[in-house]
């Protein structure tokens, strides 16, 4: 009971910085975009084309959950990694920068407690914001397009095709993606968690993190580098997609994850080992 009341603590002092809520605010109005565009423009030739070509309706597939998918599966990467490494890099290095550790570590909790209390928080505001993305795009696409469809899953790179013809069965899957999406998010934030424990300032952590991700999304798509695609952190991040598949492969579900999962680990345990050797007293 002590330690939820203290994880509720510190949520509410991450819910309470407006850094937080920027992530939101700039889903929000991506999404406004594309509704404008597709509103405005000839937006949906690209997916009649696909859609029509494999031998489905388009008019019943290019629905509410295609659109929903499609919004996450291109941007919950490139834009949402920005926030996420923006917020974790700054839960403990704000903090120190503020002189706020040192009147918390006055007080008898050890610094392990301490930074899983910052860690939990952090990764149930990975959880939050996923679903929120996934929920607002949802309902921005319903306004465009109706609530009713099937969902079309298409993504040549991860090699995923999947149809759905029923929307009840469509939002199962959407929403089984959506989770794994924050699974697989939880890693950036762990990375940026963990700098942010050691000596540097918050806007150094979250760099550092940004630029450790772009030069491997970019080293992932050299073809020589195609063989060792395995060791990548965001190709290892994309195979929630396989979420999306008809027939689950839960071993390579289990797979990446099982990756992810020692990664998420090793970052905790190098960034308690620099936070633990740091003196905070002088």
């Amino acid at each position: 009971m002590m330690f939820l009341r203290q994880l509720r603590g510190e949520l509410r002092k991450l819910f309470a910085r407006p850094r937080t809520y920027m992530g939101y605010g700039a889903f929000v109005a991506m999404e406004l975009i594309i509704l404008i565009v597709y509103k405005t423009t000839n937006g949906s030739y690209y997916m009649r084309q696909l859609i029509e070509r494999n031998g489905y309706n388009f008019d019943y597939f290019f629905s509410s959950l295609t659109l929903t998918f499609m919004v996450m599966i291109f941007s919950m990467v490139l834009l949402g990694s920005i926030f996420f490494a923006l917020v974790a890099g700054d839960v403990v290095a704000k903090e120190n920068e503020d002189g706020n550790l040192r009147l918390v570590l006055a007080r008898p909790i050890s610094r392990l407690r301490l930074l899983l209390l910052k860690y939990v928080s952090v990764a149930i505001y990975t959880f939050t914001f996923v679903f929120f993305v996934g929920v607002t795009g949802y309902g921005m696409a319903t306004v465009a397009v109706g609530w009713d469809g099937g969902l079309f899953v298409a993504e040549p790179k991860m090699k995923v095709f999947a149809v759905y013809e029923t929307w009840s069965t469509g939002i199962q899957r959407l929403g089984l993606g959506a989770a794994g999406i924050a699974v697989s998010m939880i890693t950036i934030s762990s990375l940026a968690f963990m700098f942010s424990c050691f000596r540097i300032k918050p806007a150094a952590a979250t760099i550092i993190t940004l630029a450790i991700l772009f030069v491997d999304m970019i080293l992932q798509n050299f073809p020589f580098f195609r063989p060792y695609e395995d060791w990548f952190i965001t190709w290892r991040m994309s195979c929630w997609v396989y979420l999306m598949e008809f027939e689950i492969s839960w071993p390579k579900i289990t797979e990446a994850y099982a990756f992810l999962g020692g990664l998420n680990f090793t970052f905790f345990v190098i960034g308690f080992l620099a936070f633990q050797m740091r003196d905070f007293k002088t």
